[in-house]
């Protein structure tokens, strides 16, 4: 049976990335984009519960369907779970991200968003995402690493709870490494300003600092390294070391 490949992103549906993700999906089989009507960054795995959700039909060919939803990306895969598609799909991409999702960024990643729950539902899901936020950056040579990334997955589908969150540098690429997520934090967050009526409002803004530079097993060092990265995110959040000293501490378990 020909492959069924669902498509979505967080920087909306008429992004460069995502254009250039559906054209290399298509070389795979049958293609559903189902993307946000406008960019959604930092959506994570937000979902649209008191408002409703509007899904279009914007394209049409052999092999490929373009809706534009009015959710957010986490919506956009269930949606096309639920209403769109005609069957499950053989693996859902999400991207290409317009900047890194790399370390802790994956954490309010709605590029990410959306790989999550394609994992949830026990599909077989991949982030692509470029670091850098300059959309005028010609990022096709990334093209190639991302095609072996997909046919791999599509031959060997993932395990069940597990997702691929995949972040190339911007440069050349020496190749590509299996990684661990590194550390960081983002300091400066808020510029405060002032209305002219004196109402007082702020914009997120600031800038990410790294703290894993140096380690060699982790996504970031593997950035500066000219590296592309393959950090296997899980869905399942328990510290399980955590739970084995909790319980050897008394607390009661089942």
């Amino acid at each position: 049976m020909e492959k069924l490949i669902l498509i979505t992103n967080d920087d909306g549906v008429g992004a460069v990335g995502i254009k250039l993700l559906t054209e290399l999906a298509k070389e795979f089989g049958r293609v559903v984009v189902v993307a946000p009507d406008g960019a959604r960054s930092g959506q994570s795995n937000a979902i649209t519960v008191e408002l409703p959700i509007y899904c279009q039909k914007l394209h049409e060919e052999p092999n490929l369907d373009i809706f534009a939803c009015s959710g957010t990306p986490t919506d956009c895969v269930k949606l096309a779970l639920n209403k769109i598609l005609d069957r499950e799909p053989d693996l859902i991409l999400s991207g290409i991200n317009h900047g890194s999702n790399s370390s802790i960024n994956v954490l309010y990643s709605g590029t990410m968003g959306a790989v999550f729950e394609g994992c949830i539902q026990g599909i077989s899901s991949v982030g692509f995402s470029f670091c850098s936020d300059n959309k005028a950056i010609d990022f096709t040579f990334c093209l190639p690493y991302f095609r072996t990334i997909i046919e791999k997955v599509l031959n060997e589908p993932l395990k069940k709870g597990i997702c691929l969150n995949v972040n190339a540098p911007l440069g050349k690429i020496k190749g590509i490494k299996v990684c661990c997520q590194g550390s960081g934090v983002w300091t400066e967050e808020f510029d405060e300003r002032n209305k002219p009526d004196g109402k007082r409002y702020f914009w997120l803004t600031g800038s990410f600092v790294s703290k894993s530079e140096d380690d060699i097993r982790s996504d970031e060092w593997a950035h500066k390294n000219g590296f592309i990265s393959i950090v296997p995110q899980r869905i399942d959040l328990t510290d399980y070391e955590a739970f084995d000293q909790l319980k050897n501490s008394g607390y009661e378990t089942l």
